[in-house]
């Protein structure tokens, strides 16, 4: 379209005129009345300081200089206090909303395929004092089918409102819960459960049928055979289970409720104490099997006490919309602040999100319509006042078009599994890009050198290291470990637990962080030089002919190779530029194709400015996508760079000059 050339120049001019004029006019108006003006000087204030005056810190944010912050409410210092708290000061408020299936349908696409589709009504709200109370009953219940404190139990659930109310539960009466993600695979399941040695499994009709049950042999590992085990469904309706095998008992979520509720199973809760392990939560780590981090109650009450610091103005009237999956802590720390506050939560599922999501019927709403969330954690909607991102680093370029798309402040986020999440948020009026944020109110941070990567606290314009971080919301360590694993954490003089992260950031003079390298994927080439294979990857992926990348490189080479999933949509407007009309997997395999893609991967390296020996001499194209089925990565998409490496050790054998 050549709409400007063919545009009279005298009227194109006017028209320039009369946008700037205009924008001049609402400018100045919107400056004063909107305090952008007070903003942009509370973006520029200093954030943190380093609490020993030492460039390596630690750094500590301006309202904790003296101390770090470990609760919201004096005395609140356990997750069943603070439920208990909420239910007593928002008794008639909505607390945990499921909307309604009115239908489903069958629907043929045209290439064949069905699709299932939904038509859904509105949200169904159980209020702060009966989610309480389910949740009380449900505890009792689970004690009268002999589950004991500080004895495990097992959730594996997609993220619904009773998940909710059973780690509530397992928090009033004392039993730790552990936590699995609805997509991991068998071997990582038995290996969770086997380990924790549960007696009591809480699961979705759905999941039991085709995740549990088809590898129901393991079930049998559990624990030890003298003791029955549970399997308890959270879906409503009653239903027969053939085919469990002998010694599993299944029931039903309102049928242990009810149990609960009779009074000669009327249980004493088992109050926790502060250090008393609330949840054992097993991350998904890009190489080996799963690990279980052991998180406290103290722990998360730190956590989510520094989180809730950030978001403004956060009042009962806010409405969270739940679906990322509540096994990973970044969903559960944001939902335990929204109930920490009075918050409602409506619940939601990546396939209903949006009125365009794959199982919402045409014509039909989706979740954020009906629901109109103000707060939500990494998918952007419309009347949305704060969206947080977290799990990896946005690019410059993504959380800039965010901001001016969204109409609202895209906040980054920093913290891991093992912190409970938490180490750094950016404030609501920090519009720069880039950055995660100064350190929360219950941590600190500080750097160490770290002398093979090149990186010292004493570096200009801004002190560089690994990140530590410290603090109440440090968490206890990995469930049954010893020996190296555990040496990422460690206690300093004043009692105070630390992680080692081995991610690597700087601190910029206002005192907030940036992630800007990681020490796990240092790679030495034979010439001596440093590769960080993260920032490679960080970097190419910005490209938009990819859509993945995983970089790497053998110690005894020189080079660095890459295999790439391509965009589908990119690759293909290429090959028809070139006039090939092979099909995809032949368009992945065909060498033309592998160089060209190479070159534009090249240009797009040298426009970032990456150094020679880190752009990559050679790559694969990968035909298939890398998806947590296929086993190339974790469940929240990491790369497994091991598995990855077996897969392509062919073709890595042949770009370094292999047979």
């Amino acid at each position: 379209m050549k709409l400007k050339e063919d545009m009279n120049p005298l009227l194109l001019q006017v028209f320039r005129s009369v946008v700037w004029v205009y924008s001049v006019i609402t400018f100045i108006p919107w400056y004063f009345f909107s305090g952008a003006g007070n903003n942009l000087e509370r973006a520029r204030r200093i954030k943190a300081r380093s609490v020993s005056g030492h460039p390596a810190g630690p750094y500590r944010a301006v309202y904790s200089q003296k101390e770090l912050v470990a609760w919201l409410h004096p005395g609140v210092d356990t997750l069943d206090k603070m439920f208990e708290y909420a239910a007593k000061r928002f008794p008639k408020r909505d607390c945990l909303g499921t909307r309604e299936v009115l239908s489903e349908e069958d629907e043929r696409q045209p290439n064949g395929k069905i699709f299932k589709k939904v038509i859904l009504g509105n949200y169904d709200w159980l209020s702060y004092e009966e989610a309480y109370q389910a949740a009380k009953c449900f505890g009792s219940g689970l004690a009268a089918l002999n589950q004991k404190p500080h004895c495990n139990i097992a959730i594996f659930c997609e993220t619904r409102a009773e998940w909710i109310v059973t780690a509530q539960a397992c928090f009033m009466y004392n039993f730790p819960l552990v936590t699995l993600y609805a997509t991991l695979g068998p071997v990582a399941i038995a290996h969770g459960l086997n380990e924790t040695e549960v007696t009591h499994i809480i699961t979705s009709k759905d999941l039991l049928q085709s995740r549990l049950k088809v590898t129901a042999y393991l079930l049998t590992l559990i624990t030890c055979t003298l003791f029955n085990k549970y399997i308890i469904v959270v879906d409503s309706k009653p239903t027969s289970w053939p085919d469990i095998p002998k010694g599993i008992m299944v029931y039903n979520m309102d049928t242990v409720k009810e149990m609960g509720s009779r009074p000669d199973n009327s249980e004493c809760l088992s109050r926790p104490e502060t250090s008393d392990i609330a949840v054992i939560m097993y991350t998904s780590g890009s190489t080996g099997i799963p690990k279980g981090v052991m998180i406290s109650h103290g722990n998360l009450i730190a956590g989510i006490t520094g989180m809730a610091e950030r978001i403004p103005n956060l009042n009962e009237t806010d409405t969270y919309i739940g679906y990322l999956p509540l096994a990973h802590v970044l969903e559960l720390s944001a939902e335990l602040v929204s109930i920490s506050h009075g918050c409602r939560i409506g619940y939601s599922s990546p396939q209903t999100l949006a009125d365009q999501s794959t199982k919402i019927k045409k014509g039909s709403k989706g979740d954020t319509s009906v629901l109109k969330p103000t707060l939500m954690a990494a998918v952007p909607v419309r009347k949305t006042r704060v969206l947080l991102s977290g799990g990896a680093p946005l690019s410059a370029a993504t959380q800039r078009f965010m901001n001016i798309c969204m109409c609202c402040p895209v906040g980054q986020g920093y913290g891991l599994t093992e912190t409970c999440g938490a180490g750094t948020i950016s404030e609501f009026w920090d519009y720069s890009t880039g950055r995660v944020g100064a350190p929360l109110v219950c941590s600190e941070i500080t750097l160490k050198d770290w002398e093979e990567g090149g990186y010292y606290s004493t570096d200009k314009p801004n002190p560089r290291g690994e990140i530590l971080i410290g603090g109440p919301n440090v968490t206890m360590g990995y469930y049954k470990s010893k020996g190296k694993i555990q040496d990422d954490f460690f206690v300093d003089k004043n009692g105070q637990r630390w992680f080692c992260t081995g991610d690597i950031g700087e601190f910029h003079p206002d005192g907030c962080l940036k992630i800007i390298d990681r020490k796990k994927d240092l790679v030495k080439l034979q010439a001596g030089e440093y590769v960080s294979l993260g920032k490679v990857e960080a970097v190419l992926k910005n490209c938009p002919l990819i859509d993945n990348i995983c970089a790497y490189a053998n110690s005894d080479q020189s080079y660095v190779i890459s295999f790439v999933v391509p965009n589908h949509k990119q690759l293909m407007a290429l090959a028809e530029q070139m006039q090939i009309k092979d099909s995809w997997e032949e368009l992945c395999n065909n060498s033309q194709m592998e160089e060209v893609v190479l070159r534009i991967i090249t240009e797009a390296a040298i426009t970032a400015k990456l150094e020679r020996f880190e752009i990559p001499k050679k790559i694969r194209l990968s035909a298939e996508p890398w998806t947590p089925e296929t086993g190339l990565v974790t469940d929240a998409f990491k790369l497994k760079r091991k598995e990855l490496k077996t897969h392509y050790q062919e073709d890595i054998e042949r770009m370094y000059g292999g047979k």
